[in-house]
């Protein structure tokens, strides 16, 4: 019987191989956690003993706030703030809801350019982007739809990297240059993840293929929600709700893994293409914005496992077992609850929940949301029992992430494209700041290897 490369279990030549080695090569080359221990002068995952960062450079562009330090390097919990350009990332959201009106695109220009715009700056810079929405000729042909990912983040990574060649100019780094293709970038984001996706329906879901040309005059926000459903249709609510989401997704310091990632490969000097697809890839990762797929899988499992959500004993139940690695992942994780930098508040997580709310009371959801607050409301304490623990804990961005998603009807394929595409405006703005700089990022490792001698190939 022939078995085609594409049955499950065939196994190439190459595969075999690989499995056979990989058998021994953690034994033989894995790096050990317990050798750490032998060099505490390495800072592991490039932070510090009591879990504070690295501090490896300066930048105007963002600040995170979740903790202070005592003269006597006491780390003391502090409410989570959120700071662009100086400016209280609360006070830029609460402005947008007082005036009600769209801010993502004032929030974009904030960063690129160091200053909020007057109206004149705001209205120009709007319309670029909105110019922009559109791809260039030919692009969403050649280069999405006939050559499909079952990622968006993946076909995202390749869409920005095949735009170099689309560029008349695209390795010229001067500021000139880089803020236009900065502008460029985010303006495409929107089209580049609506057609993605739907591209990734039409080929590997049998899903009817829905290309709607954007409207320059639109936001961003409402650009992406015409291009994702099939009719195009929002209400005005459902846009703000998702302008606010992307406001607040925007930036989160220069420490975060992608935009870290922005300025390690902008210190080479290489192209604006290279350097936001590599932070694509990053943000793509499980441990990085792929974790906002990690509460809706959570939330599915729990329906699955819980008899009556209804019944809030048992969902306090289902989180314990989740706490003791008996339920869900089994990573022990309470998805939405915790992080790096904010102990006693995410301010992210505070915005979106007020939206959040006002657009339960519309849809009709206000069960669903009490089973999110609930979940932060216990969560903590009960991560504090098990683990015998006096660890702030508080809801992150992405528990309430996860209910505006479910009530917006955004695909879960979608939500970190998302975070993308409010992300790049922050990118863009980190890669301007490094290449300010010119200094290319050099960091050291220290060699686990002992040194051993060559041995001749016929006595091996």
């Amino acid at each position: 019987m022939i078995i085609h490369h594409t049955h499950p279990n065939y196994i190439s030549e190459e595969g075999q191989f690989a499995r056979d080695h990989a058998a021994h090569w953690t034994e033989e080359n894995g790096i050990d956690p317990e050798l750490f221990k032998k060099y505490p002068f390495v800072k592991r995952g490039l932070r510090n003993a009591n879990g504070s960062g690295v501090v490896v450079g300066l930048t105007k562009v963002g600040d995170v706030e979740g903790y202070r330090f005592t003269d006597t390097g006491e780390k003391i919990p502090a409410e989570g703030k959120l700071y662009y350009r100086g400016i209280d990332v609360e006070d830029l959201v609460n402005n947008c809801l007082a005036e009600d009106r769209f801010g993502y695109e004032e929030t974009s220009y904030l960063l690129l350019f160091g200053h909020l715009p007057n109206k004149k700056e705001l209205d120009e810079y709007t319309k670029l982007l909105g110019k922009k929405r559109r791809l260039p000729d030919g692009f969403a042909r050649d280069m999405i739809l006939t050559a499909p990912s079952r990622s968006i983040m993946n076909k995202l990574a390749r869409s920005v990297l095949a735009l170099y060649s689309y560029d008349s100019n695209p390795d010229d780094t001067s500021l000139e240059n880089v803020i236009r293709q900065s502008i460029d970038l985010v303006g495409y984001f929107p089209s580049l993840i609506a057609y993605g996706y739907q591209a990734q329906q039409s080929q590997f879901f049998n899903k009817s293929l829905h290309l709607h040309q954007p409207d320059p005059d639109m936001s961003t926000a409402e650009t992406i929600l015409r291009l994702l459903r099939p009719t195009g249709e929002y209400t005005d609510l459902e846009a703000k709700l998702l302008d606010i989401s992307l406001i607040i997704h925007a930036e989160h310091g220069a420490g975060n893994n992608s935009s870290f990632t922005t300025h390690l490969v902008s210190s080479t000097g290489t192209d604006t293409y290279s350097a936001i697809a590599a932070a694509v890839g990053s943000l793509k990762g499980p441990k990085h914005g792929g974790a906002n797929l990690a509460v809706p899988h959570m939330m599915e499992d729990m329906r699955r496992n819980v008899l009556d959500l209804h019944d809030y004993s048992q969902i306090q139940d289902y989180l314990v077992k989740v706490l003791r690695k008996e339920a869900n992942d089994k990573t022990g994780l309470i998805y939405g609850l915790g992080h790096a930098v904010y102990t006693l508040s995410d301010p992210r997580a505070k915005l979106l929940k007020g939206m959040a709310k006002r657009l339960a009371d519309e849809q009709g959801l206000q069960e669903e949301f009490a089973l999110y607050s609930y979940i932060e409301e216990v969560g903590p304490d009960l991560f504090r029992e098990v683990h015998k623990s006096d660890k702030p804990i508080c809801a992150n961005v992405d528990l309430y992430s996860a209910f505006v998603y479910k009530a917006l009807n955004i695909p879960q394929d979608v939500a970190t494209p998302l975070f993308a595409t409010a992300r790049i405006s922050g990118w863009c703005a980190h890669r301007i700041e490094e290449l300010s700089n010119s200094k290319i990022m050099r960091p050291a490792y220290q060699t686990a290897q002992p040194l051993r001698n060559y041995t001749p190939l016929s006595d091996r």
